[in-house]
């Protein structure tokens, strides 16, 4: 570039050569110091912002400060609502979990005033010294919320293994003929060998022969589907429930029968009348305990938890 320079001084004209180069190194360094100067300017306003009563200044940083207030307020809003959310799902859980444990607890038989799960277990301890305690950090707080999440999952899933184990053994002990048949304080013949009262020669008795005046309730040892409700030429009106596990129980020489097969009935429900129907000398309740259609021993199952009476000779009738 060729600048001709003209005045009245100089006896003829000048000429001036810029190079290309030149002229890049001039807008470089104008273009720097305008940059300098703005920089500048900046921190000069930025640290002396606050002695700088210029409304225009004064009012930008206000404008600035109440944006990140806002913005910060809006963030902790939303982390609050999000933990509050999790702790309400946590307190549910825990909620749950305390009704589960009560059902466990009575299932299990301990006393409600010796185990308490809705209530929250005595604890204390010294004060910690400054250097072994702190500040819980957010982020922290947060793992630890995830992992209570975690145990509670945990324990809710062991507490469901115990409760199916022991409904299994509910379910089992309540199919399980443990329940005294008929209200009475002795039995007039036992289980096994003896005497038939008919025709005077050794037999085997199948079961066990309670005593006690006609009509008296006969009640289910065991729950369980009734299989058989009829008349039989020597039973009399019989009745057989079917329990788990291949157990059978009967009861013979009714005078009334109270269910009809197919029925389900429960451990210690009414099912019958005490009578003498059937190969029979006088009122009485024949009972048996069979599995898978072998004869025991009733006296194995029932749990007399009154004293026995000794048995006593009487002239009532035994069932074959």
């Amino acid at each position: 570039m060729n600048i001709i320079l003209v005045s009245d001084s100089l006896a003829k004209s000048r000429i001036v050569t810029i190079s290309q180069s030149q002229i890049i190194m001039a807008v470089m360094g104008f273009v720097s110091a305008g940059f300098m100067f703005a920089l500048g300017t900046y921190w000069i306003t930025m640290k002396y912002a606050v002695d700088i009563q210029n409304p225009f200044i004064q009012s930008l940083i206000s404008t600035l400060t109440q944006q990140q207030t806002a913005e910060a307020e809006k963030d902790m809003r939303e982390q609050l609502s999000s933990l509050a959310v999790k702790l309400g799902e946590l307190q549910a859980r825990l909620m749950r979990l305390d009704a589960f444990g009560d059902r466990l607890g009575k299932a299990a038989g301990v006393k409600s005033e010796e185990f308490r799960f809705s209530e929250s277990p005595g604890r204390g301890g010294p004060i910690p010294s400054e250097a072994l305690s702190g500040e819980i950090s957010r982020k922290e707080f947060q793992i630890r919320l995830s992992e209570i999440s975690r145990a509670l999952d945990d324990r809710a899933d062991k507490l469901g293994v115990l409760d199916s184990i022991l409904m299994d053994g509910r379910l089992a002990a309540k199919a399980i003929p443990t329940t005294m048949p008929v209200e009475t304080g002795y039995y007039s013949s036992n289980f096994g060998y003896r005497i038939d009262p008919f025709n005077g020669r050794s037999t085997f008795h199948t079961g066990i022969d309670f005593t006690a005046a006609p009509g008296s309730p006969i009640l289910a040892a065991a729950g369980g589907v009734v299989a058989v409700a009829e008349l039989h030429s020597e039973y009399g009106q019989m009745i057989d429930i079917n329990h788990d596990n291949g157990l059978t129980t009967r009861y013979a020489h009714l005078s009334k029968m109270r269910v009809k097969a197919g029925d389900i009935v429960l451990k210690g429900q009414l099912i019958g009348d005490l009578g003498s129907t059937g190969r029979a000398t006088g009122p009485h309740l024949h009972f048996e305990v069979r599995e898978n259609s072998v004869p025991l021993n009733p006296n194995r199952f029932l749990n007399f938890a009154r004293a026995q009476q000794p048995a006593q000779a009487t002239k009532t009738a035994h069932a074959p």
